[in-house]
């Protein structure tokens, strides 16, 4: 009986394809283990299954194998070579140092140095950018000049307003110190005017020796 040909694609059946994969991973380590101690070979494979599991056969070290792989001359011309991100890597760096450099050109002529190599043209490009940036910059100083002046407005009258009420403060002061002085002045003067009140006219104090009789007619 001929054995039936298997047709070479992807099963799709999981659990036929895990199987198939399990009989044939054993069946290639198998083979290369042969080979190797057939021929006296160095071999090494790796293999990774369809969920990320990793299977390695080496005859002698998997990491032995790879290093000397890479270091066959052809292999060390592919490593000498930059990679493609090192590529862009290095474009980049070149543009953006390219950039920074005309930058700093501008900044020099605007600055007034490094004109001798504009053109008319440039040049009045140059005294419109300059001219821009002349009037943000009096904007900017004006806008600053106003807020300070207001700040310091703000200030005075609130310098006033504390002068006023301290002003206030102190003759309120001066009019609760000045009352109890008058009613003291006013009780003295009573008992000065009590105490200094004038005898009757005909009250002779000289004469303090007492009298009988009726008086004496000249």
């Amino acid at each position: 009986m001929v054995r039936q040909r298997i047709q070479i694609k992807k099963i799709d059946n999981v659990t036929a394809r895990q199987v198939t994969f399990s009989k044939r991973r054993r069946g290639l380590f198998k083979k290369a283990h042969e080979l190797s101690t057939l021929c006296d070979a160095e071999i090494a494979l790796i293999v990774f299954s369809a969920t990320g599991r990793l299977f390695e056969y080496a005859s002698s070290s998997t990491r032995q194998v790879i290093e000397r792989h890479n270091l066959q001359p052809q292999n060390l011309v592919q490593l000498n070579q930059p990679s493609l991100e090192l590529q862009l890597e290095n474009s980049t760096r070149a543009m953006l140092s390219k950039e920074a450099e005309e930058r700093t050109l501008e900044l020099r002529q605007l600055r007034g140095e490094e004109l001798h190599e504009l053109g008319f043209e440039e040049l009045k490009k140059l005294e419109k950018s300059l001219e821009g940036g002349l009037s943000r910059v009096l904007k900017t100083k004006d806008d600053r000049v106003e807020k300070e002046i207001a700040a310091l407005r703000r200030k005075d009258a609130r310098l006033m307003e504390e002068n006023a009420w301290l002003k206030q403060q102190v003759q309120m002061q001066i009019v609760n110190m000045g009352q109890p002085q008058e009613q003291g002045q006013s009780s003295e003067s009573i008992t000065n005017n009590g105490s200094t009140v004038a005898p009757p006219q005909d009250y002779d104090s000289s004469d303090t020796s007492l009298k009988l009789g009726l008086p004496y007619q000249s």
